[in-house]
């Protein structure tokens, strides 16, 4: 196995997530990994507020664009309190 992604909001629990580390699976959290829905959400709200359309092209790179952010500073958070890869720590820090 290479890794994990939460499809769910913290369904694994915290003994799981220790060992998904011990194990140096990459492991992406709920928080990070379902932040996808939540963007497209908003993005939704956007256009309807500002009364624009979208094409689905157009709202996938949005989205992209959104989590590639989230991934990166969620590496970045965790870089800068000692935690170098850990997305938990990251997507935690990252998310106050």
């Amino acid at each position: 196995m290479l890794l994990v992604s939460e499809g769910a909001n913290m369904p694994t629990v915290p003994e799981g997530v220790d060992i998904f580390l011990q194990e140096k699976l990459l492991y992406g959290p709920g928080k990070a990994a379902n932040a996808g829905g939540v963007s497209v959400s908003g993005l939704e709200m956007t256009q309807n507020s500002m009364r624009l359309v979208w094409t689905r092209e157009e709202v996938d790179n949005r989205l992209k664009m959104i989590m590639k952010s989230i991934h990166q500073t969620s590496l970045e958070a965790a870089e800068q309190y000692g935690t170098p890869g850990n997305y938990v720590n990251g997507a935690n820090i990252a998310g106050f």
